[in-house]
């Protein structure tokens, strides 16, 4: 049996409580998510998993002000969600580069509502390309990078300005198996040498194993938590170990039940 890790008990770096939301699509409302509670704590990594169109991707809309609740409260350290913020950055599948600026440029940009000075702000940069591993490409294009190395440039863009908690939208869905699993275990020492809250939408319930403190299964629509699972293994984790196999197929079972 693998060490168990603890769970933090601090208070929340991220409060939900009772969000609903709905659309209206071809003149019908679409219930997307109800009564959604959900706790995290500030330095864990947490990811949601469920099927397509359980209102995943709208839940990390909601927690970064990008769209507003009907109903409920989202609170980040204590304080209501209004709107975006610099205190929340974001990663989506598509790694949305500028793909008129140079690596460099598309990190500084983000910087551009910071109160850094301009020597500080080209410290950052430097020291963001060299933590994910793109020093000597700072004068690149997007298209002249890999899928894998334009991901790495968009989560040091979010990075830049120094945000308590990172929002992963599909973050590696774009990407083939061998840079995907290389760069897990990139974004994992980032995580751990940053120390931000994580949360991360994802259909790979391997992956979530493999990165997560703990896993939120959502139901279908209208997207409702059904249980959260805590993944009590030690890090490094190897996906082979039996308890990490185990912990994977009781995932997929509570999909399965969930889509059934």
């Amino acid at each position: 049996m693998a060490q168990a890790l603890p769970i933090a008990s601090t208070s929340p770096a991220i409060e939900i409580a009772h969000v609903a939301k709905s659309f209206v699509v071809n003149g019908a409302p679409l219930e997307a998510l109800r009564d959604v509670s959900l706790g995290v704590e500030p330095g864990t990594f947490i990811s949601l998993v469920g099927p397509s169109g359980c209102g995943k991707s709208t839940l990390l809309r909601l927690i970064s002000g990008l769209e507003s609740a009907d109903s409920g409260h989202i609170r980040v350290r204590g304080e209501p969600v209004r709107g975006p913020g610099l205190d929340r950055g974001m990663v989506f599948q598509d790694h949305r580069l500028f793909p008129w600026l140079t690596v460099e440029h598309n990190i500084l940009l983000s910087l551009r509502r910071t109160t850094y000075s301009e020597p500080q702000k080209k410290r950052i940069v430097r020291d963001l390309i060299a933590l994910v591993g793109l020093a000597g490409f700072e004068a690149a294009q997007p298209h002249q990078l890999s899928g894998g190395m334009a991901q790495r440039a968009a989560i040091a863009r979010a990075l830049a300005p120094r945000p308590d908690i990172l929002l992963l939208d599909e973050p590696f869905g774009a990407l083939d198996s061998l840079t995907r699993t290389r760069l897990q275990n990139e974004f994992l020492r980032i995580w751990e040498h940053e120390g931000i809250t994580m949360l991360m939408v994802t259909h790979d319930v391997e992956e979530a194993v493999f990165l997560s403190d703990r896993v939120v299964v959502i139901e279908p629509r209208p997207g409702r938590i059904r249980r959260t699972v805590d993944i009590r293994l030690a890090r490094p984790r190897r996906r082979s170990d039996a308890d990490f196999v185990a912990l994977k197929e009781e995932i997929l079972g509570e999909l399965n039940v969930a889509e059934a």
